[in-house]
């Protein structure tokens, strides 16, 4: 594989809206990101990617854009984000930002003009089809529930496309008009000094142009989008085009978010002559889920996680490096998702963070996941905002659970999870605002947060910097970042094993993912243990000779790496 400047560095998603208010009115902003840079770079950050901060109404959070050449007020300025670029240039950091182009705001300037001629130029820019007799053209569900048709104002049989909300209406890849003004875009962002984008829902720029009913998968009689996706064929000719006329001239960092791909395309996504640079590995994200909805899902098996990332990783390594995430912005905390329940503390989540730090790939940290941010608790559905998680709650309801069945169901998966502010400190707000914040903070940052963690030993924050420190070893960086990924002490239960090894190091990395210890047969002769989350914890005394060789015994949730 061609050794690129982005291999091994670290990487670290902020939710603006929720990361740090500078100026008391409840809301994350730029200068608050800037206000946080030199925290970063202590934690050893070295690309930062930055939730939609555009101009939006905020129907979805901001990825429901209307200007793409402005800053919304609630962020800030496009003064404050060349300050932002800038700061980030001198402390040796790269910025990008997210790229939402599957679709745009039903205020954006080119829908407003669609509306009022739906069959002239910028009607083109969008997916409008006549419907049958006053109905959708066809069955597809949207992402956010519902039917992907919406009716076109004014018009009795005349419907609009839309994957996401309502709100939210799909942009038409097909037409060359339109995918030039995303170029264009794509390079004024360039030029101000991005390092590169994110794509959002970016497989989902190519339809399946037939528009055909699929078979139902739920009473409401459509079909899951992923279906249509599925049979929607040239994907790659959009992003090519994209990337040799867009991303290429600027050597861009690209990061794609992809659901629905075809493991054997992954040549053509992150191969030596992909769309992109690197892909989000989402494959634990997709343990336990149900299409019939959240209130269906299954909770995550530990040995289901673990055969879940090895294969992911046996699979990715002999292409290009996919971005290691535990949470996002998307996401449920991963903690509260991957550590059984009742069994999450501090030592289980430095398991959780040791182990994506050394499998096979790019690690990408979301804000707050380097104190151990949890879920939070929610009293009632009022305290939720996230659209898709009130969409969830509703089917729950609908499916026959209470209210408070129904709200502990979506509590569990909800985006709003991810979403609660920042925990700074224990004062007021968590220290993320002087105001009100937009979204209530998690109950538990007094427990919690940055300023608890800083300098302490042990503490989860310092175990992320330790780690990150190791990615970046003058003597074992390499190792951690290129050495090939097998897997070791295969058969056992909870336990989550492999070596990172190349011509210079073989690194074994073993998890007992469990709440009791564990006896293990030592397979491998260890030179020096480099990371063990226990800290001040004498190995070599739970190390016991027996007639056939020696058996190590591993304490709750355990991690150690050591060097063979």
């Amino acid at each position: 594989m061609k050794k690129k400047w982005w291999h091994g560095k670290t990487a670290y998603q902020i939710y603006p809206k929720s990361f740090m208010d500078s100026n008391g009115d409840g809301i994350g902003d730029i200068r608050g990101i800037i206000g946080k840079l030199d925290y970063l770079k202590d934690l050893g950050v070295d690309i930062i990617w930055l939730s939609p901060i555009y101009q939006s109404p905020f129907v979805d959070q901001g990825y429901d854009i209307s200007d793409y050449y402005a800053i919304d007020p609630a962020f800030g300025t496009m003064e404050d984000m060349d300050e932002l670029l800038e700061e980030a240039k001198k402390r040796d950091m790269y910025i990008v930002m997210d790229l939402v182009v599957n679709h745009c705001s039903d205020q954006h300037e080119w829908f407003q003009k669609a509306l009022q001629d739906p069959y002239g130029e910028y009607g083109k820019y969008f997916y409008i089809r006549e419907g049958k007799d006053g109905q959708p053209p066809c069955n597809w569900r949207s992402y956010f529930g519902g039917s992907v048709w919406e009716k076109l104002p004014g018009y009795e049989n005349l419907f609009y496309l839309h994957m996401f909300a309502k709100e939210q209406p799909d942009l038409n890849w097909e037409n060359p008009k339109l995918r030039e003004e995303i170029y264009k875009m794509i390079r004024w962002w360039m030029e101000k000094g991005l390092a590169g984008f994110r794509l959002d829902a970016i497989i989902n720029i190519k339809k399946d142009l037939r528009f055909q009913d699929f078979p139902a998968d739920r009473e409401d009689g459509m079909c899951s989008a992923a279906l249509m996706l599925q049979n929607a064929q040239g994907v790659h000719e959009f992003l090519q085009e994209m990337k040799e006329k867009a991303f290429a001239p600027y050597q861009a960092f690209t990061i794609g978010e992809l659901f629905d791909f075809r493991e054997e395309e992954m040549e053509k996504y992150i191969g030596e002559n992909g769309c992109f640079e690197s892909i989000f590995d989402f494959a634990p994200h997709l343990i336990g889920g149900n299409q019939k909805g959240w209130y269906a899902c299954e909770p995550v098996d530990p040995d289901a996680y673990r055969d879940t990332v090895m294969r992911s990783k046996l699979t990715s390594q002999k292409t290009g490096l996919m971005a290691n995430i535990i949470e996002n912005h998307d996401e449920p905390r991963g903690v509260s998702r991957y550590i059984p329940e009742g069994e999450v503390t501090e030592i289980s989540k430095k398991m959780l963070a040791g182990l994506m730090m050394m499998t096979y790939g790019l690690p990408f940290l979301y804000q707050g996941q380097e104190i151990g941010m949890t879920n939070t608790h929610f009293e009632s559905i009022s305290d939720i905002n996230d659209i898709s998680t009130i969409e969830e709650y509703r089917l729950a309801r609908e499916q026959g659970f209470d209210e408070r069945e129904a709200l502990d169901i979506v509590a569990k998966f909800s985006r709003d999870n991810a979403r609660t502010p920042m925990q700074w400190d224990d004062t007021e707000h968590a220290g993320f605002t002087d105001g009100t914040p937009w979204l209530k903070e998690n109950p538990n940052y007094k427990e919690i947060n940055v300023a608890d963690q800083e300098g302490r030993e042990g503490s989860v924050l310092e175990f992320y910097k330790e780690m990150i420190r190791l990615r970046k070893d003058p003597e074992y960086g390499n190792t951690v970042v290129y050495g090939e990924m097998i897997p070791a002490y295969e058969g056992e239960k909870r336990l989550f094993a492999f070596c990172r090894k190349d011509e210079d190091h073989t690194l074994l990395v073993v998890a007992n993912y469990q709440n009791e210890d564990r006896t293990i047969p030592m397979e491998f002769d260890s030179k020096k243990i480099l990371v063990n989350n226990y800290p001040e914890d004498n190995i070599e005394k739970r190390v016991l000779k027996v007639k056939d060789g020696w058996l190590l015994t591993l304490r709750p949730y355990q991690f150690i790496v050591a060097e063979l």
